[in-house]
């Protein structure tokens, strides 16, 4: 059978969440963390270990088939590849910061300004887009520190909590663009039977993710009622219990909705409810 490449960030934010997610889609193997490649045991697929920089073009270029990149390096590296699913971790948002005792306001303050960045790309086309003439300073590593040096008149960087920002004494002024973990493949992978089955697993994951399983008993009287705060995965399991006009519900409940929906159970009759996790749902 063929075997495809994925590749995934060797080290830094994403590497953790990526290697759990292919774990839990049930793929066996050693995250060798001096190694460049290992190979899943019980599924046709190699995993590659690379700079997150360098997975796109790797993609891009058919070198690996699969990649698990920020879409913050995607849009900064220009590729052409296709957008499989979005994962739903490694959010963050690249912003403008300035220092707090900048006088800038609005972003119009900002022009003639110098921008120190590691993503050019991407902040070039967001000044072009609210017409702002900037001066970018493209720089790697540590751009918080740039206008503490006198690089910069601000800085265009990741944020996820604003703690670096906040202990360089600077502060959130725009937001540039959002980003997130994503499943890209080169252009035309889409449809291989391999790459099907794995993106199946995963949004079986995801989905399970975000959601709970609950149990709950009720007198039948209080059912319809009940039943109409539940609608499940596709409707409630209700099951008789040994106590007569006594039955069991079992649904699935979004997490979004899990405290809502479990106050107004309880005030309506519902009574030892139990919530579990759910490791996958197959739809």
């Amino acid at each position: 059978m063929e075997t495809l490449k994925i590749a995934i960030q060797k080290s830094g934010r994403l590497n953790e969440k990526s290697v759990e997610l292919l774990k839990k889609c049930g793929l066996n193997f050693d995250n060798y963390k001096s190694s460049l490649m290992t190979t899943a045991s019980n599924f046709p697929l190699e995993i590659l270990f690379l700079r997150d920089d360098d997975i796109p073009e790797y993609v891009q270029d058919g070198i690996a088939d699969l990649g698990i990149v920020g879409e913050n390096v995607i849009d900064e590296t220009e590729v052409s590849v296709t957008y499989l699913q979005r994962l739903g971790f490694g959010k963050c948002t690249l912003k403008i910061a300035v220092p707090a005792d900048s006088k800038a306001t609005i972003l119009q303050d900002l022009e003639g300004k110098s921008i120190a960045t590691s993503y050019p790309v991407i902040l070039q086309k967001f000044l072009d887009k609210n017409k702002v003439n900037a001066d970018i300073r493209t720089i790697s590593g540590s751009v918080e520190i740039a206008p503490g040096l006198g690089l910069s008149d601000a800085i265009c960087d990741i944020v996820s909590t604003g703690s670096t920002l906040k202990s360089n004494g600077l502060i959130p002024f725009a937001d540039v663009a959002k980003s997130e973990a994503i499943l890209i493949g080169m252009n035309g992978i889409a449809k291989n039977p391999i790459v099907i089955e794995l993106l199946q697993r995963i949004q079986s994951v995801l989905k399970a993710q975000e959601t709970k399983y609950v149990v709950l008993n009720t007198d039948r009287k209080n059912l319809d009622e009940i039943l109409a705060l539940l609608p499940g995965v596709k409707s409630p399991t209700v099951v008789p219990l040994a106590e007569e006009n006594w039955v069991a519900v079992h649904t699935v409940i979004p997490e979004a909705d899990f405290w809502n929906k479990i106050n107004k159970l309880k005030a309506i009759g519902a009574q030892g409810i139990l919530v579990m996790p759910i490791e996958k749902i197959i739809l």
